[in-house]
């Protein structure tokens, strides 16, 4: 720690996994804890583990995690002078880190500038491709508002295109058009529900990849210059744009193609000004990446790069936000082994209903290489107002192999009851061929599910 630091007690703006995962950060690093809650998360181990534990609101989270004038208040209720905003929720939004900076509070996080700019996607592409990050082909901004300029654009970059919102996210605010007859009403839906979903209407086209993987590269950046990337993660096994299991690093493509593209992220991160954790994300076709956003917080997936690299990212956030200096250099930073994510939620494993209730059996894993991050204890009830997310798998291996090996015998030896689970799904998925071979496309596990409903 400096001799001075600028906080002494944060302010966890999140629930779940997440929450805990934060807490248990400051608690290493001395650091007080302060854990908002609504209603329905009263008895969530977090809170009751913190130093100071306080109700925000009901269960929606309108009224509770997504209030930011409720936050603020609970940072001066509480005597904290720092909020981490975990993921989701707050975390991307721009006016909620400059409302906190200023109420003389520290955001762990980018400012709320850097947000701003990579939380437009328009404004994202214009940045990276000034920083020589590759993008995806496709509008050099916002599409003209006459339509026949629009087919113009899209006859250029060429079909099949894919119209994005610029302010969406999450997979939502996107339509694929394979002809140009179809492109009219495309555009016209899109805008509609980009204005419903984002306040903004805004959007911009880009070439459909046909069988893509989606590659992340991980940044940490300090407030002294540093930028430093930290490997990269293959998230390419999706439902509905939503990531189900991920790896690190990404089997089948050379450290030495990787880290080209690493230290292009890091210089684009010094030539922005940015700071604290972000990830960018990828499509990558026939030895090609091409930039497709940045999140600018930790991601759901940090676990497997923090196992391959032996780097506390959540710590290291805690300690850029006080003002540190990054205390490696990118020489130092390799990926030992292989990871592997499994995403727990509670929710039927082939139709995907969430499935919200009282777990009344929770048995954990364990062994070599094997971590389990989770919020969740026996007798704990998985309310229906959020995310159905209830833990994390993490499988850690000498080898890809053994990654899989390790992951497999934690999944059998999971027991849990009272809700209904994926772990069925991610069974079957470690189980498969093509799988093991490595390098699937990002729809691969939706055709996968189709072909298991069909048989």
């Amino acid at each position: 720690m400096n001799d001075t630091p600028r906080f002494k007690r944060v302010l966890i703006a999140n629930r779940g996994e997440i929450a805990l995962r934060i807490q248990r950060a400051c608690r290493q690093l001395g650091l007080e804890t302060v854990a908002v809650h609504s209603d329905a998360d009263a008895e969530s181990r977090h809170v009751r583990e913190a130093d100071i534990a306080l109700c925000i609101g009901p269960a929606s989270a309108a009224r509770s995690y997504l209030d930011p004038d409720g936050l603020l208040l609970a940072a001066r209720m509480t005597g904290a002078t720092a909020i981490h905003p975990g993921y989701g929720f707050l975390s991307e939004n721009a006016d909620f880190a400059d409302a906190v900076e200023a109420a003389g509070l520290t955001f762990i996080g980018p400012t709320g500038a850097s947000i701003r700019m990579m939380g437009d996607k328009i404004t994202a592409k214009r940045a990276m491709r000034d920083a020589g990050v590759p993008c995806v082909p496709g509008s050099d901004g916002p599409l003209p508002a006459s339509m026949e300029e629009v087919h113009a654009v899209a006859r250029e970059v060429g079909f099949p295109v894919i119209v994005k919102a610029s302010g969406g996210g999450g997979g939502r605010g996107m339509r694929v058009v394979t002809d140009a007859a179809d492109l009219t009403q495309a555009v016209t839906l899109t805008a509609k529900e980009a204005q419903q979903a984002f306040g903004n209407p805004t959007l911009y086209l880009e070439r459909f990849m046909q069988k893509p993987r989606h590659i992340e590269i991980q940044v940490l950046c300090d407030t002294h210059g540093t930028a430093l990337w930290l490997g990269a993660r293959d998230c390419s096994l999706q439902r509905r744009h939503q990531k189900v299991l991920e790896e690190a690093p990404p089997p089948g493509i050379a450290p030495d193609v990787i880290a080209e593209i690493g230290e292009r992220c890091a210089q684009a991160c010094r030539r922005i000004g940015y700071r604290g954790a972000g990830t960018f994300e990828f499509l990558y076709e026939d030895g090609v990446f091409a930039f497709i956003e940045m999140n600018t917080r930790v991601q759901v997936e940090h676990p497997i790069t923090e196992e391959t690299t032996g780097i506390d990212i959540v710590a290291a956030q805690l300690r850029i936000a006080q003002g540190e200096a990054l205390a490696i250099r990118q020489e130092d930073i390799q990926q030992r082994g292989h990871a592997i994510e499994c995403r727990l939620n509670a929710e039927d494993p082939f139709t995907f209903i969430p499935s919200p209730g009282t777990i009344t059996r929770w048995d954990l894993p364990g062994g070599p290489g094997v971590r389990v991050d989770t919020h969740v204890v026996s007798g704990y009830t998985v309310p229906p107002y959020y995310d159905s997310l209830i833990g994390k798998v993490i499988s850690h291996g000498g080898s890809r192999d053994e990654a899989i090996a390790r992951l497999r015998v934690a999944l059998a030896e999971m027991r849990v009851e009272g809700v209904s689970t994926n772990i069925a799904l991610h069974q079957d998925l470690l189980a498969d061929p093509h799988f093991h071979e490595g390098g699937v496309d990002i729809h691969y596990l939706e055709r996968w599910l189709a072909e298991r409903t069909a048989s």
